[in-house]
């Protein structure tokens, strides 16, 4: 195999940890916490596993390296800190996410999203703004062009100076 197929095998791995909407997650008892539709919840909520909410949570969620996943059922009152965050049902509050939020269709949001990505289905509902221009990582790779090379005038006076000021005895810099 070339050197391309892994760098392929390696990008099918990470996209498939990141849930995607109408993706079907197998429940793991010990990864993954789940409130019941009856399940009432008001306060700080905060887990080191991945989280599906299927009731009513009104406060705030930090759960910053880990998805959350609000159920079709779910009605969530409260900012949300997450890794990733599914949306099937209704959020009010603002949505915080290094990676992909996600609304599917039936979903409903009111407040802002600040996220890396957004997938939104026809038939989401949002009204808030979204910014993602805090978390989105660029790579700068340095290129030499006509605007930031040097004129050879200038090139040759730093290679005349450069070792006089290495062993001290220029008196005076220029540029």
């Amino acid at each position: 195999m070339g050197i391309f197929n892994m760098s392929d095998e390696n990008d099918r791995r990470e996209s498939a940890a990141v849930p995607r909407i109408g993706q079907t997650q197998p429940v793991q008892s010990k990864n993954v916490s789940v409130i019941g539709p009856t399940v009432v919840f008001k306060g700080e909520l905060s887990a080191d596993e991945d989280l599906i909410i299927e009731g009513q949570v009104e406060g705030t969620i930090a759960h910053h390296k880990k998805h959350l996943t609000v159920g079709r059922r779910g009605r969530v009152k409260a900012d949300i800190h997450a890794s990733s965050v599914i949306v099937l049902g209704q959020v009010v509050g603002n949505i915080h996410s290094e990676g992909v939020v996600s609304l599917a269709k039936g979903a409903e949001v009111t407040g802002d999203i600040s996220c890396g990505r957004i997938s939104m289905e026809d038939g989401a509902r949002f009204k808030g703004k979204i910014d993602m221009g805090t978390t989105v990582k660029v790579a700068v790779v340095e290129t030499e062009t006509a605007a930031t090379k040097e004129s050879p005038v200038v090139e040759a006076v730093r290679k005349e100076i450069s070792p006089k000021v290495a062993g001290q005895t220029a008196k005076s810099s220029v540029l």
